[in-house]
């Protein structure tokens, strides 16, 4: 797969949309770390170590797949290699604490690397990801004896992260977690259970690998109150940081899966493991969530990463392969037919509003953590926009990689083009960190409807903002979006007030995290169109066409989405179990 970078779009957002230079000159801790030429030069590197070194080991790496023989977990050839660049260049802990030895870059750059990663590879990308979410919660909840223990070999990579939640009784719901945690004649804890679909959770990349494990004390609550986080290392670490011998963590197994084969999920053995208690016994969940709104940006962001790389194959191949004739008797390229331009542009325009969601929804979380007078409204607005990320742009990211198939058509469907691997590939994004029906159940429960939509009420006044500076020859796109938005609200509070309201957040939460979705899409698109004229002629003009395709071809989907989640509850919930 040939995969660049969409390094101009990203910049046009950076320096223009979101003029990133004057919100970091607003955050003290940003202020000194970074200015826009080093941005630029950090996303022309980020473009060439992902198009030039991880690009290229993708599709050998699907085809080989993760193996595990006696024990011993190894990813496909290159991996290593790569990996070892990956991390000597420092992008493991690239928004890691600079006290110890992160990078501390700001979040809305990174979300732009993050999608250049999940573009050339979701399977190479993921190793890094739980890395990276790791250290947030150690960095968060951990004593200051574990910071300075494991967080410099995270942020090196060294050691590379794993997240430990799920087993078999316990998925989405964790109450029923098994693992035990009990403390020894020595007073250490010993973590004894088993893990399912752990990723990275073993692998030949790194020295040691740092397992995150939720598991229940002895005298614990039942349910997922009872359970407390503990780090436990795959090999003991000394005082000085030195390995020790193997920490009874094992992998049995390799999860057999439809895609991400080069990511090793794996089932883990926990047994009487050495652990550390991270923050308050009990209490693991809040910690574990701490990093949950990172974790599931980037697995947003995989959806995105997916759509642009299927973007990239699919628009050369439509300019490359030739089907009928023109009124002349000359070959016309399959880019000429308008369904395949249907398809294209769909496809771009989604993902480019879904790219100024993401550094918008960054800087919200830089806001969260740096920023001066502005935290609480950003730490609301990133509760709304994180399972919003999640959920829409994976559900869209699995949608315009089909397309990107659907381009293709019959050579989309053989493992040649490669196109096919990303439809594979970008389908767990919908499942993990959370189901995107869990997502909307919580956008539209606990985000939108408490305090009569006061959190939606932020992007209302982002909106109005915008609007004050869109050109004139957009008022008929704004007062779309302005309606919709008062449609939202309206829709959030009638689901609210209805008399089976919890069947009736039930099974309208997904419809409106679609109906939602595209209204924020209209409202990047509007921001976008402020600074049409900032950016080149080609963008410009680029821009231009796109924008005008989504508010007419794709912006209607709103309605029918709005409009489904308020029919009548008694359609879904009357039809008897035994007739399903």
């Amino acid at each position: 797969m040939n995969y660049h970078a969409p390094l101009k779009d990203m910049q046009f957002l950076l320096k223009d949309v979101f003029k990133a230079e004057s919100e970091w000159a607003k955050m003290p801790a940003m202020a000194d770390a970074i200015e826009m030429d080093t941005a630029m030069a950090i996303l022309d590197e980020g473009a060439r170590l992902t198009s030039e070194v991880i690009a290229p080991i993708n599709r050998p790496g699907d085809e080989q797949g993760v193996r595990i023989l006696d024990g011993v977990v190894t990813t496909p050839d290159g991996y290593k290699e790569a990996y070892q660049l990956y991390a000597q260049s420092g992008w493991v802990g690239f928004g890691g604490d600079p006290q110890y030895g992160g990078m501390g870059m700001p979040k809305m750059l990174g979300v732009l690397f993050e999608e250049m990663c999940y573009s050339a590879s979701n399977a190479f990308a993921l190793y890094s990801s739980l890395t990276a979410g790791a250290a947030l919660c150690l960095a968060s909840h951990g004593t200051e004896a574990q910071k300075a223990l494991y967080l410099p070999k995270l942020y090196s990579g060294e050691w590379t992260g794993a997240m430990d939640m799920t087993e078999p009784q316990a998925g989405s719901d964790l109450s029923p977690v098994r693992t035990k945690a009990e403390l020894d004649e020595n007073g250490q804890y010993r973590i004894t259970g088993t893990k399912i679909f752990i990723t990275g959770g073993d692998h030949d990349l790194a020295e040691n690998i740092i397992h995150l494990v939720l598991a229940r004390l002895p005298d614990a609550p039942a349910g997922s109150r009872g359970l407390s986080l503990f780090v436990v290392p795959k090999y003991q670490v000394k005082a000085d940081g030195a390995l020790g011998e193997a920490n009874g963590v094992t992998c049995g197994s390799i999860e057999h899966k439809m895609g991400i084969q080069a990511s090793a999920t794996c089932v883990m053995h926990f047994d009487g493991a050495r652990g550390e208690l991270v923050g308050q016994a009990n209490r693991g969940l809040h910690a574990m969530f701490t990093m949950m709104n990172y974790e599931r940006l980037s697995i947003g962001i995989q959806g995105l990463g997916c759509a642009e790389a299927g973007y990239q194959m699919a628009a050369s191949y439509a300019k490359e392969r030739n089907q009928g004739q023109g009124k002349d008797g000359s070959a016309l390229p399959i880019l000429a037919h308008g369904d395949v331009r249907r398809m294209l542009m769909t496809n771009a325009a989604l993902t480019e509003a879904g790219r100024a969601l993401a550094v918008f929804t960054g800087l919200q979380l830089d806001k969260t953590k740096f920023g001066e007078g502005e935290q609480s409204a950003a730490q609301s607005l990133v509760g709304l926009l994180v399972p919003l990320c999640k959920a829409f742009f994976t559900d869209l990211g699995l949608e315009c990689s089909v397309l990107s198939q659907q381009v293709f058509g019959g050579h989309g469907y053989i493992r040649e083009t490669g196109v096919e691997q990303l439809v594979r590939d970008v389908r767990i994004a919908q499942i993990y960190e959370g189901t995107n029906g869990i997502q909307a159940l919580d956008l539209l429960g606990r985000k939108v409807q408490p305090h009569d939509g006061a959190v939606l009420k932020l992007l209302v006044q982002e909106l109005e903002s915008t609007c004050a500076e869109l050109p004139a020859q957009w008022d008929t796109e704004a007062s779309r979006i302005r309606q919709a938005f008062g449609d939202l609200l309206d829709a959030a509070m009638t689901l609210k007030a209805s008399d089976e309201a919890a069947d009736a957040l039930n099974s309208a939460a997904v419809d409106y995290l679609h109906a939602m979705g595209y209204a924020v899409y209209g409202l990047m698109w509007l921001k976008m169109a402020t600074v049409f004229d900032h950016a080149e002629p080609a963008l410009s003009a680029r821009k231009t066409h796109l924008m005008r395709f989504f508010f007419a071809r794709i912006f209607p989907r709103f309605d029918a989405h709005l409009a489904s989640a308020l029919s009548d509850v008694e359609i879904t919930k009357g039809m008897p179990a035994d007739l399903f």
